[in-house]
C-alpha cells in the first residue's frame, strides 16, 4: 500500500516534553503506517530562495529556540540519505526548478520535533527540503507535484508547519495551555479542513484572499506552506484530517494525510 504524504502542526518546540493530545496523537501515528524506506520533510524554519534539498549523510541539531536547556540536549539520530537527496533534486529539475543540494545543515525543530515523536528509534533515513516563504501556496502545489511519484517508493513526504501561527497572539494572549480555541482560530482551520476534504485545491491557494481570519491565523505564510507540499506530493487528493486539537487557545494542531 502506498503511503500517504502528511501535514503536520508541529506547534512549540514543547510539543515533544509537553502532555497533550497532539503529542499522543504523533507518538502513535506512525505505528499504523508502513515503514518508510526514507522520509522527504519540508520544515517552515527551513527558506531558501529556490527548492534546497539537504545531502548530508549525518546531519547535526539546530536548537532554533530561545531558553528550554532540557530541549538542548535532545539529539535526533537519524541518517541523511544523500543519494535520495539527489533523486529529490533531480526530480525538482526535471519539474522546471532550479533546485540545490546543500550540506552542513542539520534538524531544526520543525524536523526533529515531529519525527521524534513519530519515529523515536532513528531508524527511517531523512532528507529535508525547503520552503520558499516568498513565493506562496501555487509554487508549493508545484513542489509538491514534482515529488508525487516518491510515495509510489516507499517515500513518506510531510510538510512540517501549523495549521494555524500567530506568535504575537501566542505569547501575548496569556493562553493556557489547554485554553480552548478562540473563534477566529476555530474558524479558519474549519475552513481549511473543509477546502481540503473537498480537494478544493483553488480555493485553498487563494487562501489569504478568502477564508476567513487568514491573515490574523498566519501573518507570515512560512507555517502552512508545508500544507501545500503535501498537497501537491500527494496527487492534489482529497485530504483527511487524521488528528484535530488546539493549544494554548490559538495554534491550530491538526495533521491531515493525502493520498
Amino acid at each position: 500500500m502506498p503511503l500517504p504524504t502528511l501535514f503536520i502542526s508541529h506547534g512549540s518546540p514543547r510539543l515533544i516534553i509537553d502532555d497533550s493530545a497532539a503529542r499522543d496523537f504523533l507518538a502513535q501515528y506512525a505505528k499504523s503506517l508502513p515503514k518508510p524506506r526514507a522520509i522527504v520533510i519540508a520544515s517552515a524554519h527551513f527558506g531558501t530562495s529556490r527548492p534546497a534539498v539537504v545531502g548530508d549523510e549525518r546531519p547535526g541539531m539546530i536548537y532554533d529556540f530561545g531558553g528550554l536547556p532540557e530541549l538542548r540536549r535532545l539529539v535526533y539520530r537519524a541518517p541523511g540519505d544523500p543519494v535520495a537527496a539527489v533523486k529529490i533534486a533531480g526530480l525538482l529539475e526535471a519539474a522546471g526548478f532550479a533546485s540545490a543540494i546543500v550540506k552542513d545543515r542539520g534538524y531544526d525543530h520543525g524536523t526533529w520535533v515531529p519525527l521524534m515523536l513519530l519515529y523515536p528509534d532513528a531508524d527511517v533515513p531523512v532528507v529535508q527540503l525547503s520552503v520558499q516563504p516568498h513565493l506562496g501556496p501555487a509554487h508549493h502545489v508545484a513542489v509538491g507535484r514534482a515529488l508525487a511519484s516518491l510515495k509510489n517508493e516507499d517515500f513518506l513526504v510531510i510538510g512540517s508547519g501549523s495549521a494555524t501561527h500567530n506568535l504575537e497572539e501566542f505569547y501575548s494572549g496569556g493562553y493556557a495551555p489547554d485554553s480552548p480555541a478562540v473563534d477566529w482560530v476555530k474558524q479558519f482551520s474549519e475552513w481549511v479542513h473543509d477546502k481540503v476534504a473537498a480537494g478544493a485545491i483553488d480555493e485553498l491557494v487563494q487562501y489569504r484572499r478568502i477564508a476567513p481570519h487568514a491573515v490574523d491565523n498566519h501573518p507570515t505564510e512560512e507555517h502552512l506552506l508545508p500544507l501545500f507540499i503535501a498537497l501537491g506530493a500527494g496527487g492534489d487528493a482529497k485530504g483527511r484530517r487524521v488528528h484535530a486539537s488546539f493549544r494554548n487557545g490559538v495554534l491550530a494542531m491538526d495533521t491531515y494525510a493525502f493520498g
